[in-house]
């Protein structure tokens, strides 16, 4: 990193103070470090490392209203937070390529520049795998040290939730997480692809189930599923794939 050229290094600027002495305070420099320090802590993927709310594009040609809400609530959540949102996350839900992730990632940076949060990325179906290879004998690393960072984060964002393929150790795995993060009140924001609806009901026929749409309760249990209307704020967003209509506008 170049030398500051205001403290040229030193970490420290003399200002006059209101009562006319000089004093010494921090330089700006040191406070865009300590930023710095935490977003890379955030563990938030190289991919999306550059979303920001101020990025989400909502005024593209066929753009669905629910998309500008998505992004207005986003921004909502952040200038309340934490005093008037108590403790409470968002579920953004919607189909592939809307913005989601986008969208969660723009809040948890916004809330670790601007309210100094201590924040995780965490991607569902990458976790339970880690987690998985954890029980190998020859892996060192334990599922407590996996989840530690999920369960300390003051705001957890869990990327993708219902991707993995539902057994009752994936949701025995799923109720521990979000049970945790309930009992401390800690803001968790998800994303996920399946409609918030509850799971199949117990009379549809097998040929039924398979050509229904899965829904989250289909995917995480519906006891898990009422668990998150308890936790979070749900944003739905709809309309096509975003990056696929940017694709055919550039090369169509």
């Amino acid at each position: 990193m170049s030398e500051c050229e205001i403290c040229r290094g030193v970490g420290l600027v003399r200002v006059m103070s209101e009562s006319g002495r000089w004093v010494s305070r921090a330089c700006e420099c040191q406070e865009t470090e300590r930023e710095e320090r935490r977003l890379k802590a955030t563990r938030i993927p190289e991919r999306y490392r550059q979303y920001t709310l101020d990025g989400y594009e909502t005024a593209f040609r066929g753009a669905d209203p629910s998309l500008g809400r998505a992004l207005l609530t986003a921004r909502k959540f952040v200038d309340a937070y934490p005093v008037d949102t108590a403790g409470k996350g968002i579920i953004f839900t919607g189909s592939i390529g809307v913005g989601k992730t986008h969208l969660a990632v723009g809040v948890l940076r916004r809330l670790v520049q601007e309210r100094g949060v201590r924040g995780h990325f965490c991607d569902y179906r990458e976790l339970l795998k880690n987690i998985q290879n954890s029980y190998n004998p020859q892996v060192n690393t334990t599922e407590l040290e996996l989840l530690k960072p999920v369960f300390a984060a003051e705001v957890l964002v869990l990327d993708d939730l219902g991707a993995q393929k539902p057994n009752e150790w994936v949701w025995d795995t799923v109720a521990l997480i979000l049970n945790s993060r309930y009992n401390d009140k800690q803001t968790t924001i998800i994303t996920t692809n399946y409609a918030d609806l509850p799971a199949a009901a117990g009379t549809l026929s097998s040929p039924e189930r398979a050509a229904r749409e899965q829904t989250l309760g289909d995917r995480i249990g519906d006891r898990m599923r009422s668990r998150l209307a308890e936790m979070c704020v749900r944003i739905e967003m709809t309309g096509e794939d975003f990056r696929q209509s940017v694709k055919r506008a550039r090369f169509g």
